[in-house]
């Protein structure tokens, strides 16, 4: 298992829709151990295939800093099926935009539809944190970051801190 280099704001990845992912082979089961390695080494709960510049509908989330007695879970090509109405604010970070943590107000349950390492399709509902952090790391499989959800005032006061990151490449 290797540690992997996670892309940063203004990488042009960060920004396209990634690829369905249709092989289930070994090569996807080793890049998933090494996306969770790359996420722990770095301090997240969550990490979406392009931020590590492979532009395929995948991410990890470590459900283990949300319940202790789980491990991770890969998600391959998820989609959600269902949004609540009721909205949940909480901070986020992201590990391509080092240094920026800010409110997003996302809904507060998902249900979405997956399949895992080896092609099974499951379906999960998630809640609480589990949900925004599967919100957040899907964003990145669609190309939106979540600063994208700021106001247009707090972008511009964030510019600065932006206009540095794009020029920092990898983490």
């Amino acid at each position: 298992m290797a540690r992997l280099g996670v892309i940063t704001f203004g990488h042009e990845t960060l920004r396209k829709i990634a690829d369905k992912v249709t092989e289930f082979d070994e090569d996807l089961r080793i890049l998933i151990q090494d996306m969770v390695v790359t996420m722990r080494d770095s301090n997240g709960i969550g990490l979406a295939a392009p931020q590590i510049n492979k532009s395929i509908q995948l991410l990890v989330v470590d459900k283990n800093l949300i319940d202790e007695n789980e491990d991770y879970i890969a998600f391959i090509n998820p989609e959600i099926m269902y949004f609540s109405e009721e909205k949940e604010t909480m901070e986020e970070g992201c590990l391509s935009i080092p240094g920026i943590n800010e409110e997003v107000t996302r809904p507060e349950k998902i249900k979405l539809n997956y399949q895992d390492e080896y092609g099974d399709a499951h379906q999960i509902e998630a809640d609480g944190l589990l949900a925004v952090v599967i919100q957040h790391e899907i964003d990145h499989l669609n190309g939106i970051l979540f600063t994208d959800y700021l106001s247009p005032i707090r972008s511009r006061l964030l510019a600065n801190k932006f206009n540095s990151l794009e020029s920092v490449g990898l983490v």
